[in-house]
């Protein structure tokens, strides 16, 4: 192979072998030693990559499979995994661990890996045991699910659906695990300056919200858990104080990345760049826009549809409109910016929030590194 590799790469080449899963940080190059495997051993295959549709879209793949001098690559979504059970003998990429639960995907995968070889890339393979079921058993560890379940998993019999109470015999599920887990250990040269940005709020607005239970944006009355969430994140992120900061942030950095949650908060956004008058592209549901090749920009991402799949290095600064309930998907979008072949050293992540209950709520969770149980939390303040 005429192309160089990362240390960390090349150690992670020398383990991974056809049902492995290779465990990176994000914009640890996944995709690039991915591919070298692919040349070391499977050359002679074709190669399938399923991805998410952001990255099959972006054409980073084929990008890679150039530079490497790969001739053909067929790279898909997973919303289309199906379309690929009936070929055989080639190599599979699957990208962006999706194969948790036993849904369509799984079942899909697994008829995929039996006629061929394959590895796995992730940057979170795993939160709790029953995650790895469907690798287990594509590794032939287990048969099915119920073995698996037969053999490890204690249901709590009081609760009022299916709940895993404890696992059994870790100590196996832990050599399994070692088994196909490959981890790179990147060294990055970055640091992620990481800056909590307080804004102000109305707080006898909010305290009469939570009181009243009134919904003031729908002049209704507030029916359950989720709306009354959403009431209080919305009077936050929507006083004039956090549109200021923002308007601060956005103005004095040409080049931004922009994460928010709702769609009120994108059309704050838009108004505030227009105000500026800052270019900017969007990325969300409705529209799947590049950022612009220009002196100046500002690129805003919704949570659930740009988190991951896709890089820039064109910029060290992320501005957080609001914070997102878990701590996955807040690493996946900060891993956005901090790639290996970044020209910069320093990366500048902006999150605005404030000292309301439900500010503070987010943030701890996040801080503890866990998924904020907005129900929960909810119920707890309404009671």
């Amino acid at each position: 192979m005429v192309f160089n590799l990362y240390p960390h790469q090349r150690e992670a080449l020398d383990k991974l072998k056809s049902g492995a899963i290779l465990y990176g940080d994000v914009g640890s190059g996944k995709t690039l030693t991915g591919l070298a495997y692919y040349l070391k051993d499977y050359s002679d295959r074709p190669i399938y990559v399923i991805t998410t549709a952001k990255k099959r879209d972006s054409g980073d793949w084929e990008n890679e499979a150039k530079l490497l001098n790969i001739p053909t690559i067929v790279v898909d979504s997973w919303n289309n995994i199906k379309n690929y059970i009936h070929v055989e003998r080639a190599f599979f990429i699957f990208d962006e661990q999706r194969v948790i639960g036993y849904q369509a995907w799984t079942k899909a995968f697994l008829k995929i890996v039996k006629t061929n070889k394959w590895i796995l890339l992730s940057g979170t393979p795993g939160d709790v045991w029953s995650d790895y079921i469907p690798v287990f058993i594509a590794n032939g560890f287990y048969r099915n699910k119920t073995e698996f379940i037969n053999e490890h998993v204690e249901y709590d019999r009081f609760a009022k659906y299916p709940k895993i109470k404890k696992y059994h015999n870790e100590g196996k599920l832990i050599r399994l695990r070692n088994q196909i887990l490959i981890h790179m250990h990147i060294v990055r040269h970055t640091t992620r300056n990481r800056k909590n940005v307080f804004t102000d709020y109305d707080k006898e607005q909010y305290d009469k919200v939570s009181s009243t239970r009134w919904n003031i944006f729908t002049e209704a009355p507030i029916v359950n858990a989720s709306e009354f969430t959403q009431v209080l994140r919305r009077l936050v992120s929507t006083h004039g104080d956090r549109l200021w900061y923002s308007r601060w942030i956005i103005d004095v950095h040409d080049k931004i990345v922009i994460f928010y949650n709702y769609n009120y908060e994108l059309q704050l956004l838009k108004d505030l760049c227009d105000d500026i008058g800052k270019p900017y592209t969007e990325w969300n549901g409705s529209k799947h826009e590049e950022i612009l090749e220009a002196d100046e920009w500002a690129y805003l991402v919704q949570y659930t549809a740009g988190a991951e799949g896709w890089n820039c290095t064109e910029t060290n600064v992320m501005l957080f409109y609001s914070l997102n309930y878990s701590y996955r998907v807040m690493e996946q979008a900060e891993g956005r910016i901090d790639r290996i072949n970044t020209k910069f050293t320093k990366l500048e992540y902006f999150y605005l929030t404030s000292n309301a209950k439900i500010d503070k709520a987010v943030r701890r969770a996040i801080d503890k590194k866990k998924k904020f149980n907005q129900s929960a939390w909810a119920k707890k303040e309404m009671a």
